[in-house]
């Protein structure tokens, strides 16, 4: 690493934001796999409860610049479906 002041300070900021992101990932992983056990289970209710948090969280980590839009979308799409299809009529 450099030993110019800005520099080190451009390094230190780096860890920080690194700090961050992991935090926010973390939790966000954390929301998804709750809702991911709920669909598992079959427990419509706490799936129907959780997908509006989920989908606050992934919005606020795509806001963040932690994942990308479309990353967030597909999650978005893919956990509604998965959801939708738990709710939908016991015959389908």
């Amino acid at each position: 690493m450099a030993r110019h002041k800005s520099a080190i300070r451009q390094h230190k900021r780096s860890l920080r934001r690194k700090a961050v992101n992991q935090s926010n990932t973390s939790a966000l992983r954390t929301q998804i796999r709750k809702l991911r056990e709920a669909i598992q289970a079959k427990d419509k209710d706490q799936a129907r409860a959780l997908l509006p948090k989920t989908f606050s969280m992934i919005d606020m980590a795509v806001k963040k610049k932690t994942i990308k839009p479309n990353t967030g979308s597909r999650t978005k799409s893919r956990l509604s479906r998965q959801v939708g299809l738990l709710t939908a009529a016991p015959g389908k």
